[in-house]
């Protein structure tokens, strides 16, 4: 009994500030600072993605279906999203090595123009507490996540927009 309730103290200080609210809100946690590589082979900390507006960082994989469905569909109103908002989206590929050369086809092929970085060793994923894609986070102007949604069904891109609309109305 007593090594059960040290395991879960132990769970507890390991997870606690990974809190979230009801909305899925990430309580006092900032963007993890990890060096990737964008699609051209340059040097990018995530800690430093620039932060002049709001920023959206989806994990995603070239084999995962619901994370395309999720970014084609993004991709569809993700000018008049940084027209109203100056939101940029950072989608952050957690191909492996040995799939990671069919990320800038799939990418080029759909017109992305969304900033990509290659997370092959899954070092940023580990960081923000990845388990599984889709996983979308949004930052607001200071690295701060105030908002964290795993998965994708058809709609849940209207969430992240209502999401992004109270962060840009203060």
């Amino acid at each position: 009994m007593k090594n059960i309730v040290l395991l879960f103290i132990g769970f507890a200080c390991a997870f606690g500030s990974r809190a979230q609210d009801d909305h899925g809100k990430i309580l006092d946690k900032k963007v993890a600072s990890v060096q990737l590589k964008d699609m051209d082979g340059n040097s990018v900390n995530t800690a430093e993605l620039g932060f002049d507006g709001p920023v959206i960082i989806s994990f995603w994989a070239t084999w995962c279906s619901p994370c395309k469905r999720e970014l084609n569909t993004i991709n569809d109103v993700y000018i008049d999203w940084q027209d109203e908002t100056g939101v940029e989206l950072v989608a952050v590929s957690i191909d492996d090595e040995k799939t990671k050369n069919s990320v800038p086809m799939y990418v080029n092929g759909k017109g992305w123009e969304y900033l990509v970085l290659m997370d092959p060793n899954g070092d940023f994923k580990r960081a923000m507490g990845v388990n599984n894609v889709p996983h979308t986070f949004l930052l607001d102007t200071e690295g701060n996540i105030v908002y964290s949604h795993n998965n994708y069904a058809p709609g849940d891109e209207d969430e992240l927009y209502e999401q992004l609309l109270k962060l840009t109305e203060k």
